[in-house]
């Protein structure tokens, strides 16, 4: 879960349920996310959910963790798309 000796790399897996609102068309939250990051601002990062590569940007929420949106390809691809699904994420790069 903690940052490696190169800080870029991440080592930071978690289950996390896939939520919807407004903000974001689907998304889910990433547990001490400003721990691992050691920042509340965006951050690019990839990694896989449920196997599956990505490269994303991890928003902050405002209240502290930051969400990973999940285009629809990527949950077509991983076959899980309503609220309350659950997903396998590891986040393996931060880049820049």
């Amino acid at each position: 879960m903690a940052m490696l000796d190169d800080p870029l790399t991440l080592d930071h897996e978690f289950t996390a349920q896939l939520q919807k609102d407004g903000a974001f068309d689907t998304y889910l939250t990433v547990p001490g996310s400003v721990e691992l990051l050691g920042t509340r601002k965006a951050v690019k990062v990839t990694g896989t959910v449920d196997g599956h590569h990505f490269a994303a940007t991890l928003m902050p929420s405002g209240s502290g963790l930051h969400r990973l949106p999940l285009r629809a390809a990527l949950r077509k691809a991983v076959g899980k798309d309503a609220a309350g699904d659950e997903v396998r994420i590891r986040l393996e790069k931060r880049l820049g």
